[in-house]
């Protein structure tokens, strides 16, 4: 039996984590691909500037519907334009995220970062959000 703090801390010992700074500054490019794995009503409060929104629940159904990809015709194409591009997931404070980033590995993502201290993280250092 594991608690689901043991299970973030597995996740975690996989995945690489950057900072909000380090997210910030990939925000610059116009190009980076942000999901945003909290759920809708957290994501319509406030959210990031040109974060998509793909609830951890349902992140490995959508991935491949992200605007990003959709000039691709099918799921497959989308998945393999996607796979090799920087992606970094964000949730509230960090844990969701490292298990969705965990988890988009193990489907052969090979660029995908997990925001560290998340959301909360991100509004503590006043960067700019969307209301």
């Amino acid at each position: 039996m594991k608690t689901a703090e043991q299970l973030i801390l597995t996740a975690k010992s996989r995945i690489q984590e950057v900072s909000v700074h380090d997210l910030f500054d990939a925000m610059k490019n116009h190009k980076t691909i942000l999901i945003d794995v909290r759920e809708p009503e957290e994501f319509q409060a406030s959210a990031i500037d040109r974060a998509v929104n793909y609830p951890r629940g349902v992140l490995e159904m959508r991935i491949h519907q992200h605007p990003l990809a959709s000039h691709h015709c099918d799921t497959v194409q989308a998945l393999e334009y996607l796979k090799d591009q920087p992606i970094y997931l964000i949730c509230g404070t960090g844990g969701r995220s490292a298990l969705a980033t965990d988890a988009l590995q193990n489907m052969g993502f090979t660029q995908v970062k997990s925001v560290q201290g998340g959301y909360q993280a991100w509004l503590e250092q006043a960067y700019p959000v969307e209301e």
